[in-house]
């Protein structure tokens, strides 16, 4: 076994994984998977540029990572950054901070492209469903706080494209009301739709098996389907869920008011103000599959990105 820690700093959150990797048959055993809301986008759609708050909150949690890499042991780490960190103008001052914090590890930061982003997101979700049998093609959905990944493949990625909709971009550009007003809503759908012909574009989106939903947008509502007294990661990884049942959560969401979702007892606080947007994004991906491949059912995976950077770091035998 070989001990890893794997970073993946979005839009919306930072989360570290701490696994052991058998190079033998590429099996992952979680130690420890944290998670912070640190809102690193925030504002970026409008400046360009990471604010000096926003850019405190992550180094501060990079910082506390790396002193849980060396507490556990790690003898490697890799830290992805997505779509802010594409975006900032300042990007560079981020990618010092991080650098600073895991320096005993030499680690640099990654802005990975939208297509790294899919594949390791891909590798991260579909190894439950190749080993469960699940029958292909996946279509593999990244809802993040600034970019959404699609990714398409069975046992290897066939096509992948990332485009610029997000739980954060889209609640900042649209949904300013509490709850959000349909004067609201319906130009955030335009342009949820416009990126999904997009993503249709590169990806075919007919003939699709199986439709899987990753990170926290796709997560909370399955939770809020389930109707859980609690966040419980392993009621929700693997959830296979009515195609209706999920929209119907999606649609409750961006109804309420923050007060009602910061009520619920699987909503994490930092998610209140923006999963509206991140349930209409998944919403019109399952109609849109709904309508292409006749889908039936959706899955939610609590294995990701974060899944397939650990994975990443071990060459498997």
């Amino acid at each position: 076994m070989t001990r890893v820690g794997a970073v993946d700093c979005g839009t919306n959150s930072i989360r570290l994984l701490v696994a052991d990797v058998d190079p033998a048959t590429g099996s992952l055993t979680e130690v420890t998977r944290q998670m912070e809301i640190v809102r690193l986008g925030q504002g970026v759609d409008a400046t360009g540029r990471i604010a000096p708050e926003a850019m405190e909150r992550t180094l501060a949690a990079a910082r506390a990572y790396a002193d849980t890499c060396r507490e556990a042991g790690c003898t490697s780490v890799r830290f992805v950054a997505t779509s802010a960190s594409r975006d900032a103008e300042n990007a560079a001052e981020f990618t010092a901070g991080v650098a600073e914090a895991f320096a005993d590890f030499d680690v640099v930061p990654e802005v990975v492209t939208g297509q790294e982003e899919a594949e390791l997101s891909f590798a991260g979700a579909t190894g439950d469903l190749r080993a469960g049998e699940v029958p292909g093609p996946y279509l593999v959905v990244d809802i993040g706080g600034g970019s959404t990944e699609f990714v398409r493949g069975t046992d290897h990625v066939e096509a992948s494209v990332s485009v610029d909709i997000g739980c954060v971009r889209l609640t900042e550009r649209h949904l300013r009301s509490d709850p959000p007003t349909e004067e609201e809503v319906w130009p955030a759908l335009g342009d949820i739709a416009t990126a999904i012909d997009r993503a249709a574009a590169v990806i075919d989106l007919t003939g699709v098996r199986t439709l899987v939903g990753l990170a926290g947008s796709v997560t909370t509502v399955t939770a809020h389907a389930l109707d859980l007294d609690r966040y419980r990661p392993e009621r929700i990884h693997g959830a296979e869920l009515p195609a209706e049942d999920v929209i119907d959560a999606c649609t409750d969401l961006v109804r309420m008011t923050r007060a009602q979702r910061a009520a619920l007892p699987y909503m994490h606080p930092g998610r209140v103000d923006v999963i509206g947007a991140g349930a209409l994004v998944w919403r019109t991906v399952i109609q849109r599959l709904q309508r292409d491949s006749g889908i039936e059912a959706v899955r939610a995976s609590e294995h990701d990105i974060l899944d397939g950077i650990a994975l990443s770091q071990v060459p498997v035998a």
